[in-house]
């Protein structure tokens, strides 16, 4: 059985927000799937966010960060111990790889990224530029008619 819906009705009175339904359609289908590993989104002030991911046992060299047309994609690979000569009694720490993926809002940059401590930390930025910010529009105005 299927849960969906369909948002459109929504969006009859909006212009220009089409990807909201997708972005509401996919979270609906939870096309990620998977909760590892365990991550925060943070915000730290107006223009400020913060991603931080779980990445225990990981190298900087294992992980890959990529922005490509608004989504950012997280990426752990699976390292080679190289040493046969372990055998695990328990193995807790998990360091399968994984792929997250994080769709970003127009004018969010990725400005820095660090692991410390198992935990990886993407800091983002919002920088909207002048023609996007709002403008006072004159009544009455000498502004030119649109034809």
């Amino acid at each position: 059985m299927t849960t969906a819906f369909s948002l459109a009705p929504l969006f009859r009175h909006s212009v220009g927000f089409d990807r909201f339904n997708d972005l509401f359609e996919s979270a609906a289908r939870n096309e990620a799937g998977s909760s590892y590993p365990p991550y925060n989104v943070e915000k730290h002030g107006d223009d400020q966010y913060r991603i931080v991911v779980a990445a225990a046992g990981f190298q900087e060299e294992d992980l890959d960060l990529q922005v490509e047309k608004g989504v950012l994609t997280v990426t752990g690979g699976k390292r080679d111990n190289g040493s046969a000569e372990v055998t695990y009694l328990h193995q807790g720490i998990a360091q399968r790889a994984f792929k997250l993926s994080f769709r970003l809002a127009d004018h969010i940059e990725v400005k820095a990224a660090g692991l410390a401590n198992g935990l990886l930390s993407i800091d983002l930025l919002r920088i909207v530029p002048e023609e996007a910010k709002a403008k006072r529009i004159p009544i009455n105005g000498e502004q030119p008619a649109l034809n």
